[in-house]
């Protein structure tokens, strides 16, 4: 099954939901019609049962995504209100990528800068390959850096490292954006995506309801405590103790057997 448009591709395989950015000759910078396509195509993952966990990758070596397509801009963002119906498109794609309720993972390669880093950062986990060089120029090209994306950065590394991002705007290495904290992963090129295919497959062999929740959770517990949506933690939490899943659950640890979960 595939889904999205010749430079957005969804692709179903097994349990995972593949996103990949297609647009290798402009290392996956993404234009118009690939923030268009980012919210159908993550919805089909959201509906579909069997997709348990959805993946962020671009194709080719050189990069995971390089921001916004600025060869573009002319034709997309060329009066007021075409800029209008871009910054729409993308802040419909953004909030479709981080208001996902299954697990995500950013499998990166090469360089993850700008916007391409504000991508990655909607995922719950980031694995990357040795290679991997992470940035954010906005100081170097005069631009503001929105709240929201500071925001976003500052949850992941913390607000010392998200300064020093910010500040020198210089590129950090696979092995630096580890120890701070700002990918959970590296591997060798060419075993990435294995790895990849291993954390999904141990994501995705678990309890759909229980992870929901967990996520759930996690989101709300980065929002100011007064705006956070208990009662909706609280409701998917008691989903799970009247699920068939927790039935499955408790009969194969007995039985010493593995849980086949339905999300149900």
């Amino acid at each position: 099954m595939e889904l999205g448009v010749e430079k957005l591709v969804g692709r179903k395989d097994g349990a995972i939901g593949w996103m990949i950015f297609n647009n290798p000759e402009r290392r996956n910078a993404v234009s118009l019609d690939m923030w268009r396509a980012i919210p159908e195509v993550l919805a089909a993952f959201e509906a579909d049962p069997e997709v348990r966990v959805i993946v962020f990758t671009g194709a080719g070596e050189r990069a995971f995504v390089s921001g916004a397509d600025i060869s573009q801009f002319e034709a997309e963002r060329s009066d007021a209100a075409a800029e209008a119906r871009y910054s729409s498109a993308s802040a419909a794609a953004n909030a479709a990528m981080a208001g996902l309720s299954k697990p995500s993972i950013a499998m990166i390669r090469g360089y993850c800068i700008g916007g391409g880093l504000a991508v990655a950062l909607t995922c719950d986990l980031r694995v990357c390959s040795e290679e991997s060089r992470f940035a954010i120029p906005a100081a170097r090209l005069g631009l503001g850096y929105g709240f929201g994306g500071v925001k976003a950065l500052i949850d992941v590394v913390g607000p010392s490292i998200a300064k020093e991002i910010l500040f020198t705007a210089r590129q950090f290495s696979a092995e630096e954006a580890l120890r701070v904290g700002l990918v959970n992963r590296v591997a060798p090129a060419t075993d990435l995506e294995r790895l990849v295919r291993d954390y999904a497959a141990m994501i995705g062999a678990n309890a759909p309801l229980t992870l929901r929740a967990a996520k759930l959770a996690a989101r709300e517990a980065l929002r100011d405590p007064e705006k956070r949506r208990l009662a909706e933690v609280e409701a998917a939490v008691a989903a799970c103790f009247d699920s068939a899943d927790f039935k499955e659950g408790r009969t194969a640890f007995m039985e010493k057997r593995a849980p086949a979960f339905r999300g149900v």
